[in-house]
């Protein structure tokens, strides 16, 4: 049925689109018939200094029309993210000669060429410009490390799955660097490099290389994490070798994450699981899942300031739920049959939704975090929705599973009246909403943990994709507990308030107090800013750059906007100190006015606010069980 309607569905998007220049050519459907030949693929990384990946690939062709396509849709990102404004000095050559190309003017990913007759392979080359700057996109090249995506350096012939097309890829890396990646070298052993530098994989096909990206770098260490039969790896990078040091308890939660995963879901769809965990101030910010590996970049001091970063440590566990849930286990409308077919995110609140809400959960259990930081964690979920979106008003969480099309991670003037992306933080208390339900209908005997395991736990040890639509979710749970569990889901999902009911079904209540919890106080830290969209609704820069401003907030009544920096508070120059200090003092009856910079005009706004400061907390519900206790406790 799901492979009928994708067949469909890429003849709609794709089969149709013919130049318009009269030259007649169509871009072919994808269909499940194996690609004759193996593409050869071969990268040069080595130009670190001006961040160009050289590519040059080999394909075997017959004579005729012949469509290539660059990826568009890129997997995890559900979005057509491809990088394709990066691609330059494309050359395309039969019999050593080059021939002409001519890109789809509809579909500018596709490039259509004749390959002429006794021509038997396609000799293409192409560099991949990679950004020098943030503003141009994510940083993937530096001085220390690199992280190379395979989609971005290879174009792809049309007419197949992408499943069907077997690749076989090669990278040169800088002199004395080390790599990771779920691909298997095809010759020798270890994550080191030959004396020219050239690494060889065994052929895959082009779905499982997309979905096997390379993290290389100076500084490298390799973590085994066990993991039994399949085991698992934290390759760590650094922007400096002393950030790879390590404590021994360190490990060992990362170790206990493998074996807490294992626990709940009973089974693992993957031969290795390769962390690929850059810690870098440098190199650009990514979660991204794969099936047998996952990209993650936190700050340098991941290890050796524990203490201090335990917000965003649930990182790792989230990209590893992903192995199951979103990798293994897809939606049907996400599981396309190759990287130009469009995607569509209706199940987003299960795919993102439910990893999130397993990451925090994980991340407990396995001493990544404490208990008291993932409640501190889930308080700052809860306020956000309770007090900091007012956009419901307008949106539910099913329509901001279009939000990857719509806004691509652009920023927003107002995010938090226009929504984002809501499927993931929303989705988490969707699924504490339905785990707290579970465990009331059989007095607490069954969890989300049977689920996950009856849902995500079928078919161990395979790694294909196996996907899914609503009505296979709601039959699952009823296989736990039965219940109207359509109309539950149904209710949360499309309805104009946030799911803030698991809460309370959890036994726990959101409450403000005047102090941040030490989670809130590392989590701004990090971010360099002051959270005070709970009180004035603000949010604020350390350096006085407006961030954020709530919609309807006393902030946004004063005139206040998301494109000035504050320069004074009640008359005095700004710090984060006077600002809190002013808001808190709003609580005994002060005035609170702050002057704004906007462009070259200075204003002074008085904000009618008299609250004072207001942090979230989760506070115990006298008399309820404590379900969220039971939760994030680790399994035995």
């Amino acid at each position: 049925m799901a492979t009928r309607w994708w067949i469909w569905m890429a003849a709609a998007s794709m089969g149709t689109a013919v130049a318009q220049d009269g030259s007649g050519y169509a871009i072919p459907a994808p269909v499940d018939v194996a690609y004759p030949g193996t593409l050869r693929l071969e990268v040069d990384a080595t130009d670190i200094g001006r961040r160009i990946f050289r590519v040059r690939e080999e394909i075997p062709v017959g004579p005729g029309p012949l469509t290539l396509l660059y990826p568009q849709w890129v997997p995890g990102g559900h979005a057509p993210r491809g990088p394709l404004d990066k691609l330059a000095g494309l050359v395309i050559r039969a019999n050593g000669r080059p021939i002409a190309w001519k890109r789809d003017p509809v579909q500018v990913y596709a490039f259509h060429v004749d390959v002429p007759d006794g021509a038997s392979t396609l000799s293409v080359e192409f560099d991949f410009l990679s950004p020098q700057d943030p503003a141009q996109g994510r940083v993937v090249m530096t001085p220390e490390m690199l992280n190379l995506q395979w989609n971005t350096v290879a174009l792809y012939p049309a007419g197949h799955y992408s499943s069907r097309i077997t690749v076989a890829p090669s990278v040169k890396l800088p002199q004395g660097w080390q790599f990771g990646t779920a691909l298997e070298r095809s010759e020798g052993v270890g994550n080191g490099t030959g004396a020219d530098g050239r690494v060889a994989f065994k052929p895959v096909s082009f779905e499982v290389l997309v979905d096997s990206p390379m993290f290389a770098g100076l500084h490298y260490r390799r973590i085994d994490l066990g993991g039994s039969p399949a085991p698992v790896h934290l390759n760590v990078f650094a922007d400096e070798a002393k950030n790879l040091d390590a404590k021994p308890e360190q490990i060992e939660a990362h170790k206990r994450l493998v074996q807490q995963a294992g626990k709940l879901f009973a089974s693992q769809h993957y031969d290795r699981y390769e962390f690929l965990f850059g810690l870098t101030g440098r190199l650009g910010g990514i979660g991204l899942e794969h099936q047998r590996s996952s990209e993650n970049t936190r700050t340098p001091g991941y290890f050796t300031e524990w203490d201090k970063n335990a917000f965003g440590r649930d990182l790792l566990a989230h990209e590893y739920t992903h192995s199951w849930n979103g990798k293994f286990r897809r939606p049907a409308d996400l599981a396309t049959p190759n990287f130009n077919v469009p995607m569509q995110g209706s199940l987003l609140w299960v795919y993102e939704g439910q990893t999130q809400y397993w990451g925090n959960v994980l991340a407990a259990r396995s001493g990544l975090v404490t208990p008291e930081q993932a409640r501190d964690n889930l308080a700052l979920v809860a306020s956000t929705y309770a007090d900091d979106r007012p956009g419901f008003a307008w949106r539910n969480i099913q329509d901001t599973t279009n939000d990857p099309v719509i806004a691509n991670r652009r920023p927003l003037p107002y995010r938090n009246y226009q929504m984002s992306e809501e499927y993931y933080r929303a989705g988490q208390l969707v699924w504490l909403a339905v785990d707290a339900k579970l465990r009331e209908l059989t007095r607490d005997k069954r969890s989300l943990d049977d689920f996950a395991r009856a849902f995500f736990g079928v078919d161990d040890g395979t790694w294909n994709v196996k996907p899914y639509v609503f009505e296979d979710v709601v039959a699952a749970l009823n296989g736990v507990a039965p219940y109207e569990w359509a109309k539950f889901l149904r209710e949360r999902v499309d309805a104009d308030a946030p799911p803030l009911d698991g809460l309370t079904a959890s036994g726990w209540k959101l409450v403000y107090t005047d102090k941040p919890s030490e989670f809130q106080k590392q989590a701004e830290a990090g971010r360099k800013s002051i959270g005070l969209s709970t009180s004035i609704g603000l949010t604020v820069g350390t350096n006085g750059a407006i961030a954020d401003v709530l919609w309807d907030s006393p902030a946004f009544k004063a005139g206040i906007a998301p494109n000035g920096s504050l320069v004074a508070v009640n008359g005095r120059e700004f710090t984060p100190e006077r600002l809190k200090d002013g808001v808190a003092a709003t609580k005994d009856g002060r005035p609170l006015e702050l002057l704004v910079k906007s462009g070259d005009e200075y204003r002074t706004m008085r904000l009618d606010y008299a609250g004072g400061l207001r942090y979230p907390h989760l506070e115990r519900i006298v008399g309820m069980p404590d379900r969220l206790g039971a939760i994030l406790s680790p399994r035995k």
